[in-house]
């Protein structure tokens, strides 16, 4: 499947910004399931200075500074990308059991530990917790298939929790989303990271696009898509294996990947700092359209 994505983003501030630097995180990832083919970012105001880089997890990041007096700030990234699936992955995920998956990260010395062990520990916004392990082994049974235990997980969550905006913010602490049992997409996904990684299992954040289908008989409105995030688990031989709990599916060919990290912080799509400016207001449109 082939996809065009635009991903706008607009500031306006209550007086004018005298000026501001900041890092984008918005260019797709390059995979052996994605194929990113173009991406273009284009900034208004013109930043004086803009400059790319790659994060320690291999990320795209771009950053610019805007060094005039502005109150109003639009950022827009539009990449063409196809992706292909291979479900099949997840059946030869399940000729280990979980606590195999889990001994060989441990003990086995030829694994990629650069791209792995970061993802085995707490990280800035996902601590350890008493309830996260006891959570866990409600779906990681003895001798479970690990495939079929993650997915249990998945399935959990997303019947367990509460798809609900506005009840947390990207600084909502882990415990209070174990508290509330509610949220969005971000406090799912880290909710299940930090539960595999209580159990000595390598998780990892996923950001990225959903494209959206409308009803049947309806038109689907430009910039009706969203930013997503789910969550991807390691599997020796195989591979990363993502789930998506938001939505209790394994993601496939209508998920756009963009980067990855240890959680939400290591991979917002745009922050930065700003001097000047007061009270700010903030748009966000997405839109995913098919293009073969």
């Amino acid at each position: 499947m082939r996809y065009r994505v635009t991903h706008t983003t607009r500031y306006s501030y209550s007086y004018s910004v005298q000026m501001c630097r900041n890092q984008a995180c918005l260019h797709p990832r390059q995979t052996p399931l994605q194929d990113c083919q173009s991406f273009t970012l284009s900034v208004e105001p013109q930043p004086a200075d803009l400059r790319e880089r790659t994060d320690f997890f291999g990320n795209q990041m771009t950053h610019f500074a805007i060094q005039e007096a502005h109150e109003k700030l639009i950022v827009s990234a539009v990449s063409e990308l196809e992706i292909r699936e291979r479900p099949e992955r997840y059946e030869q995920a399940d000729r280990y059991s979980w606590e195999e998956v889990r001994e060989r990260l441990v003990k086995d010395r030829s694994l990629p530990a650069g791209d792995i062990f970061p993802f085995i520990y707490p990280s800035p916004l996902l601590p350890a917790h008493p309830e996260l392990v006891a959570y866990g082994l409600k779906s990681f049974t003895p001798g479970r298939p690990f495939a079929q235990a993650v997915s249990d997980l998945m399935r959990r969550i997303y019947t367990e929790f509460s798809y609900s905006p506005g009840v947390t913010t990207a600084s909502t602490p882990l415990e209070q989303v174990i508290k509330r049992k509610k949220g969005v997409c971000q406090d799912f996904a880290h909710f299940a990271i930090a539960c595999l990684r209580s159990l000595g299992l390598a998780a990892r954040y996923v950001s990225g696009y959903l494209e959206t289908i409308p009803p049947p008989g309806e038109v689907k409105l430009v910039g009706a898509d969203a930013s997503h995030a789910w969550f991807a688990v390691y599997a020796p031989e195989i591979g990363w294996l993502d789930f998506d709990p938001t939505n209790n599916v394994k993601p496939g060919d209508q998920h756009v990947t963009v980067a990855w990290g240890r959680d939400f912080s290591d991979v917002s799509p745009l922050k930065g700092i700003t001097i000047g400016g007061g009270k700010h207001m903030v748009m966000v449109s997405v839109d995913v359209a098919r293009i073969s």
